[in-house]
């Protein structure tokens, strides 16, 4: 792994957007957790989910009933990953650990280890940012280039087509190839993965195994093969695509920064806080509906500078952060709508593969 520091002596931005948020918490009396608003989602998404798994797998429905039904599901797990999972597994879901933990494991229920991702995301892709030969989540492949430091290769020109197909197989992929190399390598692409206790080892192969005894073994013995794969595609379709957009366009857009680190260490000479702001994009902060669905996540530029407090508060705090921005001399990243968010990304990838 190489070695990346940051200036972080003074740090009198992130001082300064801290002391403001603290101070709104203790002004309304808040937790800094989640409340009713995120409870109330996981009692909706939940059982949403398993309503149309149980539909999927015991009654006989239309093929284009059950198509869409499989495509609602992936969609579904996915929202319940944005808004349950990624709040529980950053701790800010409850100030009791043990329903962290245990919501946290909404992470397995979807194929994917909760263990590896907490290291994966919490430690890595939010202090390393955008920094390729760290950040997993820009990690180098064959087939995509995400950044410019990245090796360019002719197939590259085409990428900003062919990458919608690809992000359709990110959870997949995620679930039945990219958890098992971390867990044997015991590395997160460059950075090892800390040791892992014996509860770990058979939490993470109880959970594969119940995984393929519920979304395969179960659904081909009631359904039969063809209607269990077509579903299954279709499943895992809809649940990559949503879980691979979101994160592209909260940090490989246009206006983001990249930084290169697979050759030599180096010190950063920015404040670890200025260069989330200056890799990070919000994109449809107004829209409640986007908001709703992705758990927040559209407010990235406050996750990533409070990654434990719970998404619920991300719409006040934003005020505070483009504020202080502004006060910083700081390029707030926000893009309106989603669909300037998806323009930004595409002419990104189109800019990367032309060079």
């Amino acid at each position: 792994m190489s070695r990346v520091t940051f200036n972080n002596q003074n740090s009198p931005f992130f001082q300064s957007i801290k002391r403001k948020v603290e101070e709104y918490f203790k002004e309304k009396n808040l937790k800094t957790t989640g409340n009713f608003k995120l409870y109330l989602k996981t009692i909706i998404l939940v059982p949403l989910a398993i309503t149309m798994y149980a539909l999927l797998l015991f009654l006989s429905l239309p093929a284009f009933i059950s198509i869409v039904l499989c495509a609602l599901l992936g969609f579904t797990m996915a929202s319940i990953g944005f808004n349950v999972m990624h709040d529980a597994n950053h701790g800010s879901y409850s100030t009791k650990k043990w329903i962290n933990n245990l919501m946290g494991l909404s992470a397995n229920c979807m194929g994917i280890n909760a263990f590896i991702w907490k290291q994966k995301h919490n430690i890595i892709h939010h202090t390393y940012t955008n920094v390729d030969g760290i950040d997993d989540d820009i990690a180098k492949m064959p087939l995509l280039r995400q950044c410019p430091s990245q090796k360019y290769l002719k197939m590259h020109r085409y990428q900003h087509i062919y990458c919608v197909p690809l992000y359709g197989l990110t959870s997949i992929l995620w679930t039945f190839l990219t958890d098992f190399i971390k867990y044997f390598s015991r590395k997160i692409h460059t950075t090892p993965i800390r040791k892992m206790e014996l509860k770990e080892h058979m939490i993470f192969w109880l959970s594969k195994v119940l995984y393929i005894f519920f979304y395969i073994a179960l659904p081909i013995k009631i359904l039969g093969f063809a209607p269990f794969i077509i579903g299954f595609l279709i499943l895992h379709l809809a649940l990559g695509l949503t879980l691979a957009m979101v994160f592209q366009l909260a940090h490989v857009v246009e206006d983001t920064h990249f930084v290169n680190a697979n050759e030599n260490a180096m010190k950063i000479e920015d404040e670890w806080a200025i260069f989330q702001i200056q890799t990070t994009a919000n994109f449809a902060t107004k829209n409640k509906i986007i908001s709703w669905f992705v758990g927040g996540l559209n407010f990235q530029v406050e996750h990533h500078l409070f990654p434990k407090i719970s998404h619920v508060h991300y719409p006040v705090i934003s005020q505070i952060v483009e504020e202080t921005c502004e006060k910083f001399g700081l390029r707030y990243i926000n893009y309106p709508t989603m669909s300037k968010a998806l323009g930004s990304h595409f002419r990104f990838m189109k800019q990367l593969g032309a060079q």
